[in-house]
């Protein structure tokens, strides 16, 4: 089993409150903020926060349950490196009943936890709280992030907050019009790159090893701990509503940094003896088919991911052909039992339209785990018996033109009530 996947290792003389840095390949430990490194000085393998100390139910709050105190990333302040962020606030996103697509689905119990509803619109902004938090803790004034959208949204946001220059780099032209807004209002200095998003993580990771800016893309060990809350809000709320615990979030993959957050989330929580191994759900990633080296990987085997150099599709959020934190989600599918799945563009719209018809508005990368969802219960790869998350990652506002070309054409009327009423009875 790899360095990655062991939570015993003792509290190193690096450590501080007891949090260091551990290399997920060597092992080697770091002083969490001494000075800034996003990857192993020794091998460049990725980095994993670890602490000393992990929490129970009963360190996030009064037995645990999700009424017994402010519902968001900080709550499980227990579990994150500082008592508290530079926030908005986020998190304490709703986990959705869909009874229409649980029923045509075929599970057994179909829950969405829409990310979207985080104040930036997306996921990010559960790293960024941590992330722009530690850059003051180290001394930075200049943060930077390579995009497909949300990060470089969620960045200029808590950059705002935080008061810091926010730079973000973005595919030129493959960017959705909201989220350049987003960026661009909050005050980010806007940088467009003739290439795609990993491209653009390459230039930002550069200039991170230059000095001239603190990166807080996924590589950087803190936003996934941020991340993480996805899964502590998803384990609380569900065993709260059902007794139990879900037996499998299927989520979109991009980056991988939700699945690997995730994974952790679940790492620690069994060690800490707060679940039994059998409540650990089966992490299953979706990708776009024109946008899959994951699935690639998991399909033919492989421990690690071909880097795609040519990626399309609509679900511009996860147009990513080289997932930076494979590293760590790959273990994450595999040891909790899952799978990966690629799906068409045609189904992520059709998941879109059948999201939107239960009041859940999502971008077209958000749907991508409802399409997988479908996709896996055609082919019988998830039972029936199941009870199902689905992870939606991004509001869909994000991407207003997806979201207008995948519903209704607008009815042109004449001015007066006896034709509109006329036009209706047609």
């Amino acid at each position: 089993m790899s360095a990655h996947l062991d939570l015993d290792e003792p509290e190193p003389a690096v450590a501080d409150d007891g949090v260091w840095l551990t290399c997920i390949e060597c092992g080697e430990t770091f002083a969490p903020f001494a000075e800034i490194r996003y990857t192993c000085d020794d091998c460049d393998g990725l980095l994993e926060v670890r602490y000393a100390d992990l929490p129970t139910w009963d360190d996030f709050g009064a037995g645990g349950s999700p009424e017994s105190g402010p519902y968001g990333v900080w709550r499980y302040s227990a579990g994150l490196p500082f008592e508290e962020g530079v926030s908005l606030p986020e998190g304490g996103t709703p986990l959705h009943y869909v009874p229409r697509i649980e029923e045509e689905v075929g599970v057994n119990n179909l829950r969405i936890k829409h990310e979207g509803m985080n104040p930036t619109g997306s996921f990010k902004d559960r790293g960024m709280t941590v992330g722009v938090r530690v850059a003051k803790e180290v001394g930075v004034d200049r943060l930077a992030c390579a995009s497909t959208g949300n990060t470089s949204a969620a960045l200029a946001a808590y950059g705002a907050r935080g008061g810091m220059e926010t730079l973000v780099l973005l595919p030129a032209g493959k960017v959705a019009a909201g989220k350049v807004a987003q960026a661009s209002l909050h005050g980010a200095r806007i940088l467009e790159v003739d290439g795609n998003f990993d491209s653009c993580l390459d230039i930002v990771q550069d200039l991170a090893a230059r000095g001239e800016a603190y990166l807080l893309n996924s590589l950087n060990p803190f936003r996934l701990e941020g991340q993480k809350t996805i899964g502590l809000e998803i384990m609380e709320r569900f065993h709260a509503d059902e007794g139990t615990y879900p037996d499998r979030i299927v989520l979109p993959v991009g980056n991988a940094g939700n699945t690997a957050a995730l994974y952790k989330c679940f790492r620690e929580l069994r060690k800490a003896g707060a679940i039994d191994e059998g409540d650990v759900p089966k992490l299953t990633g979706v990708q776009a088919e024109g946008s899959a080296p994951m699935v690639e990987a998991v399909e033919e085997g492989n421990d690690e991911v071909r880097r795609w150099e040519d990626v399309e599709t609509r679900a511009t959020a996860i147009r990513i052909g080289n997932p930076v934190n494979a590293p760590k989600a790959l273990p994450g599918i595999r040891e909790t039992g899952g799978t990966a799945v690629a799906v068409s563009d045609e189904a992520i719209t059709d998941a879109q339209r059948s999201l939107a018809q239960e009041g859940v508005g999502v971008e077209p990368a958000s749907a991508a785990s409802l399409a997988g969802l479908r996709k896996l219960r055609e082919s019988g790869e998830i039972g029936a018996d199941e009870d199902v998350v689905c992870l939606t990652t991004g509001h869909l506002l994000k991407d207003p033109d997806a979201a207008y070309e995948a519903g209704g054409d607008p009815e042109p009327v004449p001015n007066d009530t006896e034709a509109v009423l006329d036009h209706l009875g047609e």
